[in-house]
Protein backbone atom coordinates (compact mmCIF):
# COMPACT_ATOMS: atom_id res chain seq x y z
CA UNK A 1 0.00 0.00 0.00
CA UNK A 2 2.91 2.45 1.09
CA UNK A 3 4.60 1.52 -2.64
CA UNK A 4 0.96 2.45 -4.25
CA UNK A 5 0.98 6.01 -2.34
CA UNK A 6 4.58 6.90 -2.90
CA UNK A 7 4.11 5.90 -6.94
CA UNK A 8 0.46 8.15 -6.98
CA UNK A 9 2.43 10.89 -4.88
CA UNK A 10 5.62 10.62 -8.09
CA UNK A 11 3.07 10.75 -10.97
CA UNK A 12 1.48 13.49 -9.75
CA UNK A 13 4.22 15.18 -9.22
CA UNK A 14 5.52 14.50 -12.97
CA UNK A 15 2.56 15.76 -14.05
CA UNK A 16 1.81 19.00 -11.91
CA UNK A 17 6.00 19.43 -12.94
CA UNK A 18 5.51 19.13 -16.75
CA UNK A 19 2.44 21.50 -16.36
CA UNK A 20 4.01 24.16 -14.77
CA UNK A 21 7.31 24.05 -17.17
CA UNK A 22 5.10 24.20 -19.86
CA UNK A 23 3.25 26.96 -18.75
CA UNK A 24 6.18 28.97 -18.25
CA UNK A 25 7.48 28.44 -21.85
CA UNK A 26 4.65 29.75 -23.25
CA UNK A 27 4.87 32.98 -24.02
CA UNK A 28 1.91 34.85 -22.98
CA UNK A 29 0.54 37.58 -25.96
CA UNK A 30 -0.12 40.71 -25.31
CA UNK A 31 -3.51 42.06 -25.46
CA UNK A 32 -4.45 44.90 -28.49
CA UNK A 33 -5.66 47.80 -27.66
CA UNK A 34 -6.64 48.37 -31.26
CA UNK A 35 -9.40 47.23 -33.35
CA UNK A 36 -8.17 45.18 -36.50
CA UNK A 37 -9.51 47.99 -38.68
CA UNK A 38 -7.01 50.35 -37.30
CA UNK A 39 -4.10 48.51 -38.32
CA UNK A 40 -2.29 49.74 -41.41
CA UNK A 41 -0.54 47.42 -43.56
CA UNK A 42 3.41 48.47 -44.86
CA UNK A 43 2.06 48.84 -49.03
CA UNK A 44 -0.79 51.00 -47.57
CA UNK A 45 1.53 53.46 -45.71
CA UNK A 46 4.35 53.25 -48.60
CA UNK A 47 1.55 54.50 -50.83
CA UNK A 48 0.21 56.93 -48.89
CA UNK A 49 3.98 58.37 -48.80
CA UNK A 50 4.18 58.22 -51.83
CA UNK A 51 1.16 60.31 -52.77
CA UNK A 52 2.55 62.99 -50.24
CA UNK A 53 -1.09 62.57 -47.92
CA UNK A 54 -0.96 64.06 -44.79
CA UNK A 55 -0.25 61.93 -42.65
CA UNK A 56 1.87 62.19 -39.01
CA UNK A 57 4.08 59.07 -38.35
CA UNK A 58 5.70 58.04 -35.52
CA UNK A 59 8.35 55.97 -34.87
CA UNK A 60 7.91 55.39 -31.10
CA UNK A 61 11.09 52.43 -31.28
CA UNK A 62 14.64 52.08 -31.66
CA UNK A 63 14.43 50.92 -35.60
CA UNK A 64 15.39 52.69 -38.54
CA UNK A 65 13.15 55.63 -39.65
CA UNK A 66 10.25 55.79 -41.85
CA UNK A 67 10.46 58.44 -44.55
CA UNK A 68 9.17 61.37 -43.08
CA UNK A 69 8.60 59.93 -39.83
CA UNK A 70 9.29 61.65 -36.11
CA UNK A 71 11.61 59.28 -33.99
CA UNK A 72 10.58 59.58 -30.47
CA UNK A 73 12.24 56.71 -28.91
CA UNK A 74 10.76 53.33 -27.24
CA UNK A 75 7.57 54.61 -25.80
CA UNK A 76 8.27 51.57 -23.51
CA UNK A 77 10.29 54.36 -21.20
CA UNK A 78 8.40 56.87 -19.45
CA UNK A 79 10.90 59.63 -21.16
CA UNK A 80 9.86 59.01 -23.97
CA UNK A 81 6.26 58.74 -23.64
CA UNK A 82 5.81 62.24 -22.10
CA UNK A 83 7.62 63.23 -24.89
CA UNK A 84 5.24 62.12 -27.35
CA UNK A 85 2.75 63.18 -25.36
CA UNK A 86 4.05 67.09 -25.60
CA UNK A 87 4.40 66.21 -29.43
CA UNK A 88 0.85 65.16 -29.40
CA UNK A 89 -0.37 68.61 -27.98
CA UNK A 90 0.07 70.39 -31.25
CA UNK A 91 -1.51 68.07 -33.47
CA UNK A 92 -5.29 67.96 -34.41
CA UNK A 93 -7.44 65.17 -33.06
CA UNK A 94 -8.84 64.19 -36.28
CA UNK A 95 -4.85 64.10 -38.27
CA UNK A 96 -4.43 60.68 -39.70
CA UNK A 97 -1.57 59.16 -37.14
CA UNK A 98 0.40 56.15 -38.01
CA UNK A 99 2.71 54.56 -34.80
CA UNK A 100 5.45 52.07 -35.53
CA UNK A 101 7.99 50.19 -33.77
CA UNK A 102 8.83 47.14 -35.64
CA UNK A 103 11.87 45.81 -33.17
CA UNK A 104 10.04 42.43 -32.94
CA UNK A 105 6.81 40.61 -33.67
CA UNK A 106 3.74 42.89 -32.83
CA UNK A 107 2.46 40.39 -30.56
CA UNK A 108 6.12 40.74 -28.08
CA UNK A 109 6.63 44.49 -28.64
CA UNK A 110 7.08 46.64 -25.40
CA UNK A 111 6.75 49.77 -27.30
CA UNK A 112 3.21 49.88 -29.52
CA UNK A 113 0.75 49.30 -26.70
CA UNK A 114 1.88 52.60 -24.81
CA UNK A 115 2.09 54.86 -27.43
CA UNK A 116 -1.61 53.76 -28.56
CA UNK A 117 -2.61 54.24 -25.12
CA UNK A 118 -1.94 57.10 -24.91
CA UNK A 119 -3.03 58.22 -28.40
CA UNK A 120 -6.91 56.62 -27.05
CA UNK A 121 -6.09 58.77 -23.97
CA UNK A 122 -6.02 61.74 -25.16
CA UNK A 123 -8.95 61.54 -27.65
CA UNK A 124 -7.17 60.75 -31.05
CA UNK A 125 -9.94 59.79 -33.88
CA UNK A 126 -7.68 58.68 -36.52
CA UNK A 127 -5.18 56.31 -35.31
CA UNK A 128 -3.53 53.39 -36.92
CA UNK A 129 -0.45 51.10 -35.82
CA UNK A 130 1.36 49.48 -38.58
CA UNK A 131 1.13 46.22 -39.28
CA UNK A 132 4.57 44.62 -38.99
CA UNK A 133 4.20 41.14 -38.53
CA UNK A 134 8.25 40.58 -37.97
CA UNK A 135 9.86 43.75 -38.03
CA UNK A 136 10.90 46.84 -39.67
CA UNK A 137 13.91 45.21 -41.72
CA UNK A 138 11.67 42.22 -43.03
CA UNK A 139 8.06 44.17 -43.58
CA UNK A 140 9.81 47.39 -44.58
CA UNK A 141 13.32 47.56 -45.17
CA UNK A 142 13.45 44.36 -47.64
CA UNK A 143 10.43 44.84 -49.09
CA UNK A 144 11.89 48.44 -50.88
CA UNK A 145 9.80 50.94 -49.04
CA UNK A 146 11.06 54.50 -48.26
CA UNK A 147 13.05 54.81 -45.25
CA UNK A 148 14.92 58.46 -44.15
Amino acid sequence: MKDLIKLLFCLTLCVLTTFKAKAQATPKLQMNPWKQDQLIEPQVLAGLIESKKKITIYNIGVVENIKGAIKMGAASDSANIVKLKSALLKVPKNQQIVIYCGCCPMGKCPNIRPAFQLLSDMNFSNINVLDLHTNIKTDWIDKGYPVD
